[in-house]
């Protein structure tokens, strides 16, 4: 790889900590501290994200290159760090935090242009772990390196996975916090982005009094990643925070579209750019809920579940705003700007469904047949991707009861058949009034229902296989999440089984997983 190619031009432009101490601390007025990967003696390739790589400019990988995927043997020109921020988690003021088990290298040109950003995960601790040890486990690491892959070629905004490497070290976690904490396998990855910058990057400045360095932070941000936004003082600012609310709604709209529900969207795991970052408990639904979360530290309250990411999303863009108000200084623009987050990404949303069900535009009753939709999902305990793959290929002969049966994780009578087919009357209603053929109607419902999720128990299953040594599952799992809108195998197009309802680490998860 040409891993030789690295720059960092964050660290020569921002104020920082270069003095390579590793001792878990505060760094007030700065936004990084350079530290170095642990090392790891006995690293094996797991995975390597050919096509990644080549996309990115670091080329081919070669033996010799397994040293870097593992943190070990940096080129010179290298000098890895971590970045602090802040951020609210569960709706609280956290204060300083920061990449606790996050190493950058930073950032290579591909011959069109394009930066990306390279980050280790869990190659050791760093000035910002509070006391953790930096380290990542195989089936976390797994988690992340498969289920970003996924999201990405679902169309889903992303971070994106480069390699899984084990460690060869056994790190110990409590995986449900239940004082019983086992040995796990250790595990590194690399990710990418286009840039890993956080609501709580501009968060920590703006608490911290760091006005400048807030406002040189903002116009990197801006000259960097935002290159639609052409004007200049006061407005330039105005039109970033604009453009951050849209990014974030659109974001929302897609997790709604594919069912991911993230589990922890503290404003700390939000991406600037609008992108999915920090996979840990999260989940693709199964059963229809909008009162599911993933997340076992959410509970009772469920604050990140399903339905509410929309409504988080905005309150944590409230919290963005409070901390650009000593750049944009304009209250009344930033509450209305927020105001109308609401309206459009509810505007988006339905158009969104109406893509999931084949209608060609959004019409005045639109919203009154989705809450009835939404209605019956939850009765009848219907599995959310399964019910649109099903609805594509009902016809006047279909057998409803034999269909419906193989999606629902209840019990179907009678009465719940009759209200299936009282839906799928008002559905053939409604899709009377498109003006495009059904043929046109079915191409759309295609293009945005998947045929196949990485749920929650296929990932369990290759976590096992994986820490007995085989990698069948992890491959037949990249193919199919590489091709998500086809069914390459018809046996990952059925509901979760049952006996994956209560296990730890698959059905119920925590910020450990």
């Amino acid at each position: 790889m040409n891993i030789e190619r690295i720059r960092q031009p964050f660290i020569k432009k921002f104020p920082g900590d270069f003095s390579n101490n590793l001792m878990q601390r505060n760094t007030p007025k700065v936004l990084f501290a350079t530290t170095q990967p642990a090392g790891f003696d006995k690293p094996a390739l797991i995975a390597f994200n050919e096509t990644l790589a080549e996309e990115i400019g670091l080329g081919k990988f070669e033996e010799k290159d397994l040293n870097f995927l593992a943190g070990n043997q940096l080129p010179d020109n290298i000098q890895t760090y971590a970045t602090a921020y802040a951020g609210h988690q569960f709706g609280n003021w956290a204060g300083q935090l920061g990449d606790g088990r996050a190493i950058l290298a930073g950032e290579i040109t591909n011959e069109a242009g394009k930066k990306t950003e390279i980050q280790w995960k869990g190659a050791g601790a760093t000035p910002y772990s509070r006391h953790a040890d930096g380290r990542a486990v195989l089936r976390s690491s797994v988690r992340e390196y498969l289920m970003s892959e996924a999201m990405f070629h679902l169309g889903v905004p992303t971070t994106r996975a480069l390699s899984l490497v084990l460690t060869g070290e056994d790190v110990v976690r409590d995986i449900m916090y239940s004082g019983n904490p086992q040995y796990e396998k250790g595990a590194v990855i690399i990710r990418t982005a286009e840039s890993f910058l956080r609501f709580g990057h501009f968060e920590l400045m703006s608490a911290q009094g760091e006005y400048k360095t807030l406002q040189d932070l903002t116009d990197f941000t801006i000259e960097n990643y935002f290159p639609e936004i052409t004007s200049s003082g006061d407005q330039k600012y105005k039109d970033f925070f604009e453009n951050v609310c849209t990014r974030t709604a659109n974001l929302m709209t897609e997790w709604f579209r594919v069912g991911f529900v993230h589990g922890v969207m503290n404003t700390d795991n939000m991406s600037i750019l609008g992108l999915t970052i920090d996979y840990g408990p999260y989940s693709m639904m199964d059963e229809y809920d909008l009162n599911f979360t993933p997340n076992t530290t959410d509970l009772p309250g469920r604050r990140y579940a399903f339905g509410k990411q929309g409504q988080i999303s905005q309150w944590n863009l409230w919290q963005l705003a409070n901390a650009l108000h000593p750049l944009v200084k304009d209250e009344k623009f930033l509450e209305n700007t927020l105001n109308n987050f609401g309206s459009y990404f509810w505007e988006a949303h339905d158009k969104m469904l109406c893509r999931k069900f084949g209608f060609d535009e959004l019409l005045k009753d639109d919203e009154d047949f989705f809450t009835s939709w939404q209605g019956l999902m939850q009765e009848l305990q219907l599995d959310y991707t399964l019910f649109f793959n099903v609805l594509e290929k009902i016809n006047p002969e279909s057998d409803l009861q034999k269909l419906f049966r193989n999606i629902s994780y209840g019990h179907l009578n009678d009465e719940s058949l009759k209200k299936i087919k009282d839906f799928i009357k008002r559905y053939e209603l409604r899709s009377e009034l498109n003006t495009i053929s059904k043929e046109d109607s079915v191409a759309m419902m295609k293009e945005s229902n998947p045929k196949f999720i990485l749920r929650n128990y296929l990932l369990y299953q290759c976590i096992e296989e994986i820490n007995n040594g085989k990698t069948e599952m992890l491959d037949k799992l990249t193919q199919a999440l590489e091709n998500p809108y086809q069914e390459l195998f018809p046996e990952f197009s059925s509901k979760r089984p049952s006996g994956y309802d209560d296990i730890a680490g698959c059905s119920t998860l925590s910020c450990s997983s």
